[in-house]
């Protein structure tokens, strides 16, 4: 696989809103400052810009023959950083393949898959393994492990807290901001996924991790968005262990998203509230019902008195 060349389509994103607020580009040295990459980077965005039908393509000139629509940027989830690319294909890998307690991830190889350096992705498993979720074995080999009840809890209270402060924020972005153009294209994929009976497993946990990243974006606090990453793994891998319920209840939280981001545009606070704490509350019962927790007798025990009559 070929490297994603983000840095690229970044830039080249970029230049398009340029030409989207000027009547001409600006030398190959400004449009190199503004943003801030390579002149060798500059001339092949400018080749592309002629190659589409955005620029005239004469030497110099830099006329700008129309103005740049949706479909000419590069979608997002080709211009994301590259650790948010690896992370991406690490949860893509861990759903498709429905690794239990024990199952193991290569480096080289997900490095390989992704197409980035090894040392990206052991970064990456690095940082991730703090929540103990993951452990670093011999020759490039990480072990998924099971996690406790316990620890479960402890991880939907903070979700909860973080997300629900988050919406808070989301609602006072102002109505220019990028994030309300993202949240109109998740609804609409919502919109889609709700019309096929079943709902595609894999496709609705992409689709999940999409929608409450762009919501936990919107703190603008770099610990909020990066505790997302342990909640994207337990939510979308663990509980899919068990997938007896699984068609309910993926159609179950569409339904609470399509009402949460109807909240969210409302802009109305106890609204927006109101269909955040009901919308997780269900996924912690989702959670609790479907996870496959370590053996621990302890928690075996209280799991029987729970489910006893």
């Amino acid at each position: 696989m070929s490297k994603p060349n983000t840095l690229f389509k970044q830039a080249y994103n970029r230049s398009l809103d340029l030409i989207a607020d000027q009547a001409a580009l600006p030398s190959e040295p400004e449009l190199s400052a503004a943003l801030q990459v390579s002149r060798t980077t500059i001339r092949a965005i400018l080749h592309r810009l002629a190659e589409q039908g955005l620029l005239a393509p004469v030497p110099h000139a830099r006329r700008i023959l129309r103005l740049p629509a949706e479909q000419d940027y590069f979608p997002k989830d080709e211009v994301d950083p590259i650790a948010v690319v690896i992370e991406r294909r690490f949860m893509q890998k861990i759903l498709a393949e429905g690794s239990l307690p024990g199952g193991s991830i290569n480096e080289l190889e997900l490095a390989r898959e992704v197409g980035v350096s090894t040392s990206s992705v052991r970064e990456f498993l690095i940082r991730f393994s703090r929540y103990g979720l993951i452990e670093k074995r011999r020759n490039s080999t990480w072990i998924l492990k099971g996690f406790t009840r316990a620890f479960a809890l402890e991880l939907t209270e903070v979700r909860e807290m973080f997300e629900q402060r988050s919406a808070k924020h989301f609602i006072g972005l102002p109505p220019e901001h990028p994030a309300w153009r993202d949240l109109a294209q998740i609804e609409a994929l919502h919109d889609s996924a709700r019309r096929h009976d079943p709902i595609d497993e894999a496709d609705f946990a992409i689709l999940d991790e999409r929608f409450h990243r762009l919501i936990h974006a919107a703190s603008d606090n770099r610990f909020v968005t990066d505790f997302y990453d342990v909640i994207a793994l337990v939510f979308h891998y663990h509980y899919r262990w068990n997938k007896s319920d699984a068609a309910r209840r993926n159609r179950v939280a569409i339904d609470e998203h399509l009402a949460y981001i109807a909240a969210l545009r409302s802009r109305d606070r106890v609204a927006v509230d109101r269909a955040c704490r009901t919308h997780l509350r269900s996924a912690r019962q989702t959670l609790l019902a479907s996870i496959v927790f370590v053996d621990e007798p302890s928690v075996r025990a209280s799991q029987t008195l729970e489910t006893s009559p």
